[in-house]
């Protein structure tokens, strides 16, 4: 048992070993972040970020991140580490996102840039590795966006994978494997997989119709034909309006002014449509007529599609109407289950108590909200007279003794 305890240690530490994590920014030094990430200078109304936890959180200082603050602007920060490249082993991109400003529009995503781009010149149109993350606009755009450059050329997932849009913290991970798959995860639970090959288009079809296949002239494609021995009725043409029969002339109408008088037409009751022939089998029917295909020949087979050199750059390059999104926990590395570890120490950890803030926060905003209503009414009701004693009755000289006492006979409701 010790010399099985012992190897399994030995097993993990060597994992351990070989696991490479390339960024981690948890933002746990206050404005140390500021000599870390850099904001671009392209334009020159970039919206600011701040640090902050944001008006509900699990922990105050580990929920701290970076928080656009602005509304309607473009948003551009980076942050730099030691450039690699991915051949041959596991990528793994995760970070948190919060949308506790119910974002109506706006990106929450991240880019990964070569490491040789110039982070004081950062903008939309800078080429990057890949974009990763959630992206909402209105009631129609709720989505992940998972995007790969191939060769110069941005390419988009054509799978629709839908993002969480309420307003508390959540975890996403993108893994992506030297086997040319990949996974995408939210809050640690895979809701999407597949390989790139199939799940993007990077690569001219492996097959494509023979441009020599011709259907045949003599091919019957007709499921159904008209039956040739079914005839029309004789008595089958009838108008479909007729005159009323019911109608008559008025007594008053005159035809040197009016005109001649013509009875309204209503429908025929006896008109029976177009006539069609039934319809019957076809005899020589021959099936839907399918292009044949051949190989290809513009397909070349590519096992490096997931290899990215020189990754050497974060970014959050974004615009959002309504700000106030905050992002943290952010991991780069080649170990799928550090990623799902460190998603698990720190928005797994403080995911509870975040909700648990936040809804009491509603249940007091909701509590206030009612006083304030209460309070209203009560107003409303002084102003118009509203109250309980009789129009134009004096309590004072009904009760003079209640004066001498000093009793006050005001609204009850001033009190309120």
């Amino acid at each position: 048992m010790r010399i099985a305890a012992a190897v399994c240690l030995i097993s993990a530490l060597a994992f351990a070993a070989y696991a490479d994590v390339y960024f981690k920014e948890q933002f746990l030094d206050g404005d140390g972040w500021k000599s870390r990430w850099v904001e671009s200078k392209h334009k020159s109304d970039y919206g600011q970020w701040k640090l902050t936890s944001g008006k509900f959180y699990g922990d105050a200082e580990l929920d701290k991140g970076l928080q656009t603050s602005q509304d309607a602007r473009f948003y551009a920060v980076s942050s730099r580490f030691d450039s690699f490249s991915n051949e041959g082993k596991t990528l793994v991109i995760q970070f948190t996102v919060k949308h506790e400003q119910k974002i109506d529009c706006g990106g929450g995503y991240v880019k990964v840039f070569p490491a040789d781009m110039d982070q004081t010149d950062m903008h939309g149109e800078s080429q990057y590795y890949i974009m990763f993350g959630p992206d909402i606009c209105g009631y129609s755009t709720k989505k992940v966006h998972v995007i790969f450059n191939y060769k110069g050329q941005n390419h988009l997932i054509k799978k629709d994978i839908k993002c969480k849009d309420d307003e508390l913290t959540h975890l996403y991970t993108l893994i992506l494997r030297p086997d040319q798959t990949y996974e995408v995860k939210i809050d640690n639970e895979k809701v999407e997989s597949g390989s790139l090959e199939e799940d993007w288009d990077f690569l001219p079809p492996k097959k494509i119709k023979d441009p020599e296949a011709k259907k045949p002239e003599d091919w019957d494609d007709r499921a159904k034909i008209d039956d040739p021995e079914d005839t029309k009725p004789e008595d089958w043409d009838k108008p479909e309006n007729i005159p009323d029969p019911d109608a008559k002339k008025p007594d008053d109408w005159d035809e040197d002014m009016d005109g001649e008088w013509e009875p309204a037409m209503i429908p025929n009751p006896e008109y029976k449509g177009e006539w069609k022939p039934k319809q019957i089998d076809n005899p020589n029917y021959k099936g839907t007529w399918i292009h044949p295909e051949i190989d290809n020949p513009e397909h070349t087979p590519d096992n490096t599609i997931y290899k990215f050199d020189k990754v050497g750059i974060l970014g959050l390059d974004l615009w959002q109407v309504k700000s106030g999104t905050i992002f943290d926990n952010f991991l780069i590395t080649d170990d799928v289950e550090e990623a799902e570890k460190f998603g698990t120490e720190t928005w797994g950890v403080t995911k509870g108590p975040e909700k648990k803030m936040k809804d009491q926060q509603e249940e007091e905003e909701r509590k206030k909200r009612e006083e304030e209503e209460k309070s209203k009414k009560d107003d409303d009701n002084e102003e118009n007279g509203d109250d309980d004693e009789p129009e134009g009755e004096d309590h004072t000289e009904e009760h003079p003794e209640d004066e001498e006492e000093g009793e006050d006979h005001a609204d009850p409701k001033d009190e309120l």
